[in-house]
C-alpha cells in the first residue's frame, strides 16, 4: 500500500527500511523521505514503524 503518495513510498519500502535499521521518523525521512513534502503521511508512516518495531521486539530472545 502507498503511504507516501508525494514520494512513492510504500509501507514495504518502509519495513524494508527498517529492517536495514532505520528506528525513528527522521531517520525514515532521511532514508526515504517520507514526510518530508505534505506531511499527510506521518501518521501511517509512525503506526507501520511502531508495529514494525514491536514486531522485531518481540521476536528478541528474553534475558533472564
Amino acid at each position: 500500500m502507498y503511504v507516501c503518495i508525494c514520494h512513492g513510498v510504500t509501507d514495504t519500502q518502509i519495513e524494508s527500511a527498517i529492517d536495514n535499521g532505520a528506528e525513528t521518523m527522521k531517520e525514515l525521512t532521511k532514508t526515504l523521505s517520507v514526510g518530508s513534502q505534505c506531511g499527510k503521511c506521518c501518521q501511517c508512516t509512525k503506526r507501520v514503524l511502531n508495529r514494525k518495531l514491536l514486531q522485531i521486539a518481540e521476536a528478541q530472545p528474553q534475558v533472564a
